[in-house]
């Protein structure tokens, strides 16, 4: 398992953060996502066997919003 931060430049609103941690919750192999409001951030832990870090990266900008980052941690 590895732990994985998106960062994000454009999270306005908390229906915006409900509508990114259920897409990011959904995805196999996800564990724990959780998305930071005042943040800007997506933080989960995956298994990297399931899903990629940029996959999760490419499913928050195919939502409309910009993922300035990704940061992949050991768990």
């Amino acid at each position: 398992m590895k732990k994985v931060v998106l960062k994000l430049n454009d999270l306005s609103c908390p229906s915006c953060m409900s509508k990114i941690q259920k897409a990011v919750s959904q995805q196999p192999g996800v564990k724990d996502a959780v998305v930071m409001f005042n943040a800007g951030k997506v933080k989960a832990e995956v298994d990297e066997k399931l899903i990629a870090p940029e996959k999760l990266g490419s499913i928050v900008n195919q939502l409309g919003y910009q993922v300035e980052k990704i940061i992949v941690k050991e768990a």
